[in-house]
């Protein structure tokens, strides 16, 4: 019987540069998307703590402290006339908070492709006056 000797080695070099390069274009889109993500996200978060906050907070307090947390969390968007609108339905001491995030982020994939981040968030959240 003859020995048969195979020239397979079992290297798989395509198929690793092919995950590398996956794996490289997924940390790159990872690096563009998910900081805009989390702003977003943090603003929705903030804006509904706010909310139950209205009892003890006017409206242009209120507007003027999410508009500072838009502009530390980097979303001039949220800047603009008529992004954000906060309205409260009864009295001081109780009633509701209505918040309404509307706006749109696009940011750009390496001049390849953009991407729109819309935010339409309406945020209502029943208040008591606790002092």
């Amino acid at each position: 019987m003859a020995s048969r000797k195979t020239r397979q080695r079992g290297e798989g070099k395509i198929g690793c540069i092919l995950s590398l390069l996956v794996f490289i274009v997924g940390v790159a889109l990872a690096l563009k998307l998910v900081p805009v993500w989390y702003a977003n996200n943090n603003l929705r978060e903030y804006a509904a703590d706010l909310a139950l906050e209205a009892g003890v907070k006017t409206i242009p307090v209120m507007m003027a402290q999410l508009r500072s947390k838009a502009k530390e969390l980097d979303i001039p968007e949220a800047l603009d006339e008529g992004a954000i609108t906060i309205t409260t339905l009864g009295p001081s001491s109780e009633g509701n908070c209505t918040i309404t995030l509307n706006y749109a982020r696009v940011v750009d994939l390496y001049g390849i492709y953009p991407v729109t981040f819309t935010t339409n968030e309406v945020i209502s959240r029943h208040y008591v006056d606790a002092r």
